[in-house]
């Protein structure tokens, strides 16, 4: 198997990762389009780790504007083969507080306009995300948090809105009614992509708020989840440090199948794919265009 590279994206108040040594930036170019910022490169004990803000360093970059194929292209370039997204979240159960960490299994996209696939006219295929997070590494991040005694779950859907602007008391409570864990504006098509780009993927969705439905803490705004921000910042970098310290050393193939996600997807006949296209999907589908 190949060197396990841990990547991280870091979410609304993690714009930077200390402890790196070897610490080095590195601009890599997309074909599609310009990541969110410069890679930051280094190692954390024997781990290499590839990390990038999600909005850009000073958080310049709305969701909906965030260009996630760049972002998932870069990473597969760097070379990482896991994944972990760092994401401010709200939450619709009262046990779900406000600083607890959720490592959610699940999501419901109901974003719209934003691009959710590498493929396309010229080169189509289909992936399954029916298990879009990769247990083995969400088992890592578990065993991680508790070495580290941060409070988290295991388990639990979250739905991706399409934002900036918060949830109406309707939506909320509409899809609290439906029985969803979590709400925030990133994790699709992040997880999408990264799937299709053979990743493994898994999301830590930090805590800030109880959106709009609990009626002793009112409507969400910027001031309060900026106050808990900063607090599971502190907590984020403590749980990948961790993480970091007993990662493996060779890629482990993911029990949900991302490291081969491609196998049985593409199916646009070679002799009908275009070039152009192919020429853009040489990092995320490499390994069987080679094979074709």
């Amino acid at each position: 198997m190949s060197e396990a590279v841990l990547g991280i994206i870091g979410g609304s108040g993690i714009y930077d990762l200390p402890g790196l040594s070897d610490l080095r930036e590195e601009r890599i170019e997309s074909p599609w389009g310009e990541p969110s910022d410069v890679l930051r490169i280094g190692r954390m004990g024997r781990t290499r780790i590839v990390f990038l803000p999600r909005h850009g360093r000073g958080h310049a970059i709305p969701p909906s504007e965030i260009n996630y194929r760049a972002n998932i292209d870069v990473m597969k370039r760097a070379g990482v083969t896991d994944l972990v997204s760092l994401s401010a979240c709200g939450s619709y159960k009262a046990e779900l507080y406000p600083g607890l960490f959720v490592l959610v299994d699940q999501f419901v996209d109901r974003t719209s306009g934003r691009a959710s696939s590498f493929f396309g006219r010229g080169c189509v295929a289909h992936v399954s995300v029916a298990h879009p997070v990769g247990p083995a590494l969400q088992g890592l991040i578990a065993e991680a948090a508790t070495a580290a005694g941060l409070p988290f779950v295991r388990g639990g859907t979250l739905v991706t809105m399409e934002g900036p602007q918060f949830s109406t008391y309707a939506e909320s409570m509409t899809y609290k009614t439906l029985g969803y864990d979590l709400i925030g504006m990133t994790a699709m098509p992040e997880a999408k992509l990264a799937r299709e780009a053979e990743i493994t993927y898994a999301t830590v969705a930090m805590v800030t708020d109880y959106d709009c439905w609990h009626e002793e803490h009112g409507p969400v705004d910027v001031a309060a989840v900026v106050k808990v921000l900063h607090d599971n910042a502190d907590k984020a970098k403590r749980l990948v440090a961790r993480l970091a310290a007993d990662f493996p050393a060779e890629r482990v193939p993911c029990p949900a199948g991302s490291h081969n996600a491609l196998d049985n997807a593409l199916i646009t006949a070679p002799t009908m794919r275009d070039p152009a296209l192919l020429a853009k999907l040489d990092a995320v589908a490499g390994r069987v265009l080679k094979a074709a």
